[in-house]
């Protein structure tokens, strides 16, 4: 599949959105709808306790809350891991002294163009105090033995989040090499 064209309808600092001009494997030309968002990254930050650090959010779009890996959008020309990072202090207070990546995924290919990478941290140190905590009721090191438990519950619902927590939990908390 191969696409040429584009027609722009709405366009953000942090979102594209309009339609392609793609030609199909077999010479067919369509137009298709195409959302393109800045990278995102997102850290899951180790203790030696077997927890993660995961920040409870509320999301406006499906007006629930949910446990989530801190992170957000890289910004232009920042390098993925130090925006990890960079949220994850704003959002928590901590950072990690040593980070690996974990997993690069895409979640809706054929329609949102957006690479999440999701980072491992470890070795964490308290850096100072939240300052991005509009939308944070807590943030909280939970065991990751109970990851399972709270993704059946529908306490862990972001795809981000539920990407890299079960990459994390294959993986038994090893960095893992691309």
């Amino acid at each position: 599949m191969h696409s040429s064209r584009c027609g722009s309808i709405f366009q953000s600092p942090e979102l594209w959105f309009g339609q392609v001009d793609v030609e199909l494997p077999g010479g067919e030309r369509v137009w298709e709808p195409v959302a393109r968002l800045h990278q995102s990254a997102l850290i899951a930050l180790l203790d030696g306790e077997d927890r993660v650090l995961l920040v409870r959010r509320h999301r406006f779009v499906p007006g629930e809350w949910g446990w989530e890996l801190p992170g957000g959008l890289v910004d232009d020309e920042e390098d993925p891991a130090a925006a990890a990072v960079r949220d994850l202090e704003d959002t928590t207070g901590y950072r990690p002294r040593r980070v690996d990546e974990l997993i690069t995924f895409r979640p809706l290919p054929e329609m949102v163009d957006c690479e999440h990478v999701v980072f491992t941290g470890r070795d964490p140190e308290r850096a100072g105090e939240p300052v991005e905590v509009s939308n944070v009721a807590a943030v909280e090191w939970i065991a990751l033995g109970s990851i399972p438990e709270l993704i059946a519950a529908g306490e862990i619902w972001h795809g981000g989040t539920l990407v890299g927590l079960l990459r994390l939990l294959t993986t038994n908390g090893r960095a893992v090499s691309s």
